[in-house]
């Protein structure tokens, strides 16, 4: 995957995953880089399980992105506590 899909399977699956956790978002840049993060996170977790994780930009991916950008914000919320 090239950098540009990157930031866009970030951007929406951090802006998914903020509105899942908090409902409010975290702002535009924040939201990117915890979604990319996310994705790295959601592929690690789902190929530790045996299943595969981010391919590219499709509906797959974009899940598994979504579920590590979950796990980030829950972690990255507790950090700085805003839970």
């Amino acid at each position: 995957m090239g950098i540009l899909s990157w930031i866009i399977l970030g951007l929406i699956a951090g802006f998914i995953g903020s509105k899942i956790v908090d409902k409010q978002g975290q702002g535009f840049w924040l939201n990117i880089a915890l979604g990319i993060i996310g994705a790295l996170v959601g592929g690690f977790l789902f190929s530790f399980v045996g299943a595969s994780g981010v391919t590219g930009l499709n509906i797959w991916s974009m899940i598994v992105a979504i579920i590590g950008s979950v796990v980030v914000l829950l972690i990255y919320n507790a950090v700085t506590a805003r839970i």
